[in-house]
């Protein structure tokens, strides 16, 4: 059984890899590539709750998590060029954000799919998917730019982050960082709903294939 999993855990490897990697990329003003790649992680973690159960999804969970951290650490290492300033790609407060954002997102979509299980076929990925994208954004963005968090890395200057602009450019005057944490939450959000296509043609496609066999 344990080789059934291995499909789930090299996807989720490489959604959480090539969001690793895209996420230094900008896309417009207030996001970046990685925004669009990591939800994917969500449907990752739900085919496998929904096929294998529980305990599968939870070993995938934990695969993209070692992956995560493996990229932290070696994005720590590497320093960048910039303003005439030198810093490392991942800092210490965003390696702390991404992990704990990713582990407490995924962990509840876990428990939410599985109490919702019985029921319609989307409610359960729709619903751990829209709360567990809300959970990962609000503790991401929290940690890792927040100004009154700023003791987890003294030497950090997020103070670019606590800059006031309009939200999203339109709205009250709020910090950058929280425009950039609404910008990231309503891709996530959409990408939930458009992600319920993939996840039934999958789910059909291996419970016919099991019937088959």
């Amino acid at each position: 059984m344990t080789r059934a999993y291995l499909p789930g855990i090299l996807a989720m490897a490489a959604t959480v890899l090539a969001s690793n990697i895209l996420v230094q990329i900008l896309f417009g003003q207030w996001l970046t590539w990685g925004a669009f790649t990591y939800p994917v992680a969500f449907l990752v973690t739900d085919l496998m709750n929904r096929l294998y159960g529980v305990q599968a999804a939870r070993k995938v969970v934990l695969a993209g998590f070692v992956t995560g951290v493996i990229c932290s650490l070696i994005g720590t290492q590497v320093m960048l060029q910039g303003d005439g300033y030198t810093y490392p790609a991942v800092t210490l407060r965003v390696a702390i954000g991404s992990g704990a954002a990713f582990l407490a997102a995924q962990m509840m979509d876990v428990s939410i799919f599985d109490r919702l299980r019985g029921g319609a076929w989307w409610r359960a990925p729709l619903a751990s998917t829209l709360v567990g994208s809300s959970l990962d954004t609000a503790i991401f963005f929290l940690v890792a730019f927040a100004g009154s968090l700023s003791f987890l890395e003294p030497g950090n200057d997020v103070s670019w982050a606590n800059e006031t602009l309009p939200l999203l450019g339109v709205g009250p005057v709020v910090p950058l960082w929280v425009s950039l944490g609404l910008a990231d939450w309503l891709v996530k959000l959409s990408l939930a709903i458009l992600a319920l296509a993939p996840f039934r043609m999958i789910v059909s496609k291996a419970v016919s294939s099991r019937a088959i066999a």
